[in-house]
């Protein structure tokens, strides 16, 4: 019986899918919305949602407790700044899932998770280096 046990294991251990969880949280904070699969974007809005209460909550200890799952500074800059400032009257209910269909390799229901009243140019920041311009970055030191 499964009394009790609420949340979905993914055929992980507890380490790489609190790792999981802490990254996908990073990647919605950071780009304001993700395609990933739809348990997992289910599994992660909870999380998402408590980040974004410390960030209105502001302090340091909140600050804190932000970093030690994040674990990215620019995020959590973001986060406190320019996230606490968009949803500080909202009471709740930053986030939306919406589905997206069935991957083509698995057929694994897909879902889309994303902020509400997202900036759409968010999603293209950071991006990193594209298969173009990788070789170069290297050749110019």
């Amino acid at each position: 019986m499964r009394h009790g046990n609420a949340h979905r294991k993914f055929g992980r251990s507890s380490s790489q899918r609190r790792a999981l969880f802490a990254g996908l949280t990073a990647s919605v904070l950071k780009h304001e919305q993700v395609k990933t699969t739809l348990p997992k974007a289910k599994e992660v809005r909870p999380m998402v949602e408590k980040m974004i209460t410390l960030g209105k909550r502001g302090d340091l200890h909140a600050r804190r407790q932000a970093f030690a799952v994040l674990r990215d500074d620019k995020v959590v800059a973001k986060l406190f700044s320019t996230l606490a400032e968009r949803y500080k009257s909202r009471p709740g209910g930053y986030t939306r899932v919406l589905k997206a269909g069935f991957r083509y390799g698995d057929a694994a229901p897909m879902g889309v998770i994303e902020l509400l009243d997202r900036d759409p140019d968010a999603k293209a920041t950071d991006a990193g280096p594209t298969w173009e311009n990788r070789d170069n970055d290297d050749d110019e030191s």
